[in-house]
C-alpha cells in the first residue's frame, strides 16, 4: 500500500467518524436509580437530556437521598453513554484503538 492509498483510507475513516459523531448525538441511553424513582436520559455526546424524578422522593426531609439518587442515575447514564460511544467507534475503526478518540 502506498502513501496515497493510506491517505485516502485515513480521509475515509475521518469522514465515517464525523458521520458517527452526528449519529451519536441522536442516540440516547437511559439509567435510573432508586428502583426507577430517578431516571436520567443522556445522548452520545454525553449531554444530559432529561431528569425525571417521581414525586414520592421529593421531600425537604429527604434532600440527601434525592441528591444521591440523582447523582447515581446521572453517573450510570454517562457510563452507558461512554459504552455506547465505544461500541459505535469500534464498528467504524474495526476495533483499532486510535489516539484522541473515546
Amino acid at each position: 500500500m502506498d502513501f496515497k492509498d493510506m491517505l485516502q483510507q485515513a480521509q475515509q475513516m475521518q469522514a465515517r467518524l464525523a458521520k458517527l459523531q452526528e449519529e451519536l448525538a441522536e442516540k440516547t441511553v437511559e439509567a435510573s436509580s432508586g428502583g426507577g424513582m430517578v431516571t436520567v436520559t443522556a445522548n452520545g455526546r454525553q449531554e444530559i437530556l432529561s431528569v425525571r424524578i417521581e414525586k414520592e422522593v421529593i421531600s425537604p426531609q429527604d434532600a440527601d437521598l434525592l441528591q444521591d439518587l440523582v447523582r447515581g442515575a446521572v453517573n450510570e447514564a454517562l457510563s452507558r453513554s461512554r459504552e455506547m460511544i465505544a461500541a459505535e467507534m469500534a464498528k467504524v475503526t474495526g476495533g483499532m484503538n486510535l489516539p484522541g478518540l473515546p
